[in-house]
């Protein structure tokens, strides 16, 4: 830790006991103090904890001339860690590496620990993919807003934002946050093995001097991104009870629409049906490990006889689900023999 930095910790501590005792319970530097990737301009991390409102007096920002730096002496709160052990970003350095130089008492600490082992534990579980997932959705939004903005200055606000989550998601798909700071972002994705270049992708967004050459490149990223974060899980097979239901779910909500959509010569419905079909398939795909069966490819806008042919098919391909784990679709002769067979318990 450089000299300045040093003293600005002691000055909090001397501080959080001349103002607010007792109020401090956690003193921590994360960053590149810790790293060693710190240089001549480099501000200090602090991890600053109190437990009330008084410790509001050791936050503040402030720059120094003689330097140049500007520092930020920010106030963490418990529920802003908490929040951070839940894994909804990829820039854990705070929660995870801070080193601590002041702990009020052992509650702090073993509190500290608990929401350390809570973010390691997601990181190193199947909850972090859901956590992947939510991030990729977040830069969908962004990517949306991209792709609807006029001027390019909105566009690359939003593009950054889109670029910024989708490397958040890369980190937690894998297990991993990042450590070391912008600047050594790439080196951190390259440790992850991706099947693609992310600096080269990402570098392609940020040098495009055109909205349309930006939301080509965004684009390009995306996709590839998210086809890396659909990569079946290892294992991953559907259990009865995850299908159990869906065949005749299909069937109940868009088998007649689409007979009947061909019969009124009614595109839309053709159109929505079999597409809600399709993303049905393909949660189920996703979320259960199904198998995967594309059906948009083949709508065919003047030939809507064919599209419910095309549902039929699906449905026949996916009836093999059921019959991999060897449950019946559940058929009746009339509604008497539902009624029969509804009340008696399995």
């Amino acid at each position: 830790m450089k000299e300045r930095d040093r003293r600005i910790v002691e000055a909090v501590l001397k501080k959080a006991a001349a103002v607010c005792p007792g109020a401090l319970e956690l003193l921590g530097v994360y960053g590149s103090a810790v790293t060693g990737d710190d240089w001549e301009k480099s501000d200090v991390d602090l991890l600053i904890v109190a437990g009330d409102g008084r410790g509001r007096q050791l936050a503040g920002g402030f720059i120094l001339e003689d330097t140049g730096v500007g520092y930020d002496l920010y106030l963490t709160s418990w529920e802003s860690l908490e929040a951070d052990a839940e894994c909804a970003h990829a820039h854990l350095a705070k929660l995870l590496d801070s080193e601590l130089v002041f702990c009020r008492d052992g509650e702090a600490a073993g509190r500290l620990e608990a929401l350390r082992r809570r973010a390691r534990g997601i990181l190193a579980s199947g909850a972090r993919f859901e956590k992947a997932e939510k991030l990729l959705r977040e830069a969908r939004e962004e990517y949306a807003k991209a792709c609807l903005a006029s001027d390019l200055s909105a566009v690359r606000t939003h593009a950054g934002e889109a670029v910024w989550w989708l490397l958040d998601a890369l980190m937690l798909w894998h297990g991993r946050y990042f450590r070391l700071g912008t600047k050594r972002a790439f080196r951190e994705l390259a440790a992850l093995d991706l099947p693609f270049d992310a600096e080269k992708k990402v570098t392609d967004v940020l040098r495009a001097d055109t909205a349309e050459g930006l939301r080509s490149a965004l684009t390009k990223l995306f996709v590839t991104v998210q086809d890396v974060l659909r990569v079946p899980r290892a294992g991953a097979k559907p259990a009865p009870e995850d299908l159990a239901g869906t065949y005749e779910e299909m069937v109940s909500n868009w088998r007649n629409k689409m007979w009947e959509a061909a019969d009124r010569s009614d595109l839309f419905s053709s159109y929505m049906n079999l597409g809600s079909l399709q993303l049905m398939l393909r949660e189920l795909a996703e979320g259960a490990g199904t198998g995967e069966l594309e059906i948009m490819d083949r709508f065919e806008p003047a030939d809507l006889r064919g599209n419910a042919e095309v549902f039929d098919a699906a449905l026949e391909a996916y009836a093999g689900e059921y019959a991999k784990l060897g449950m019946p679709v559940r058929r009746f002769a009339d509604l008497d023999a539902f009624l029969d067979a509804y009340f008696v318990s399995d």
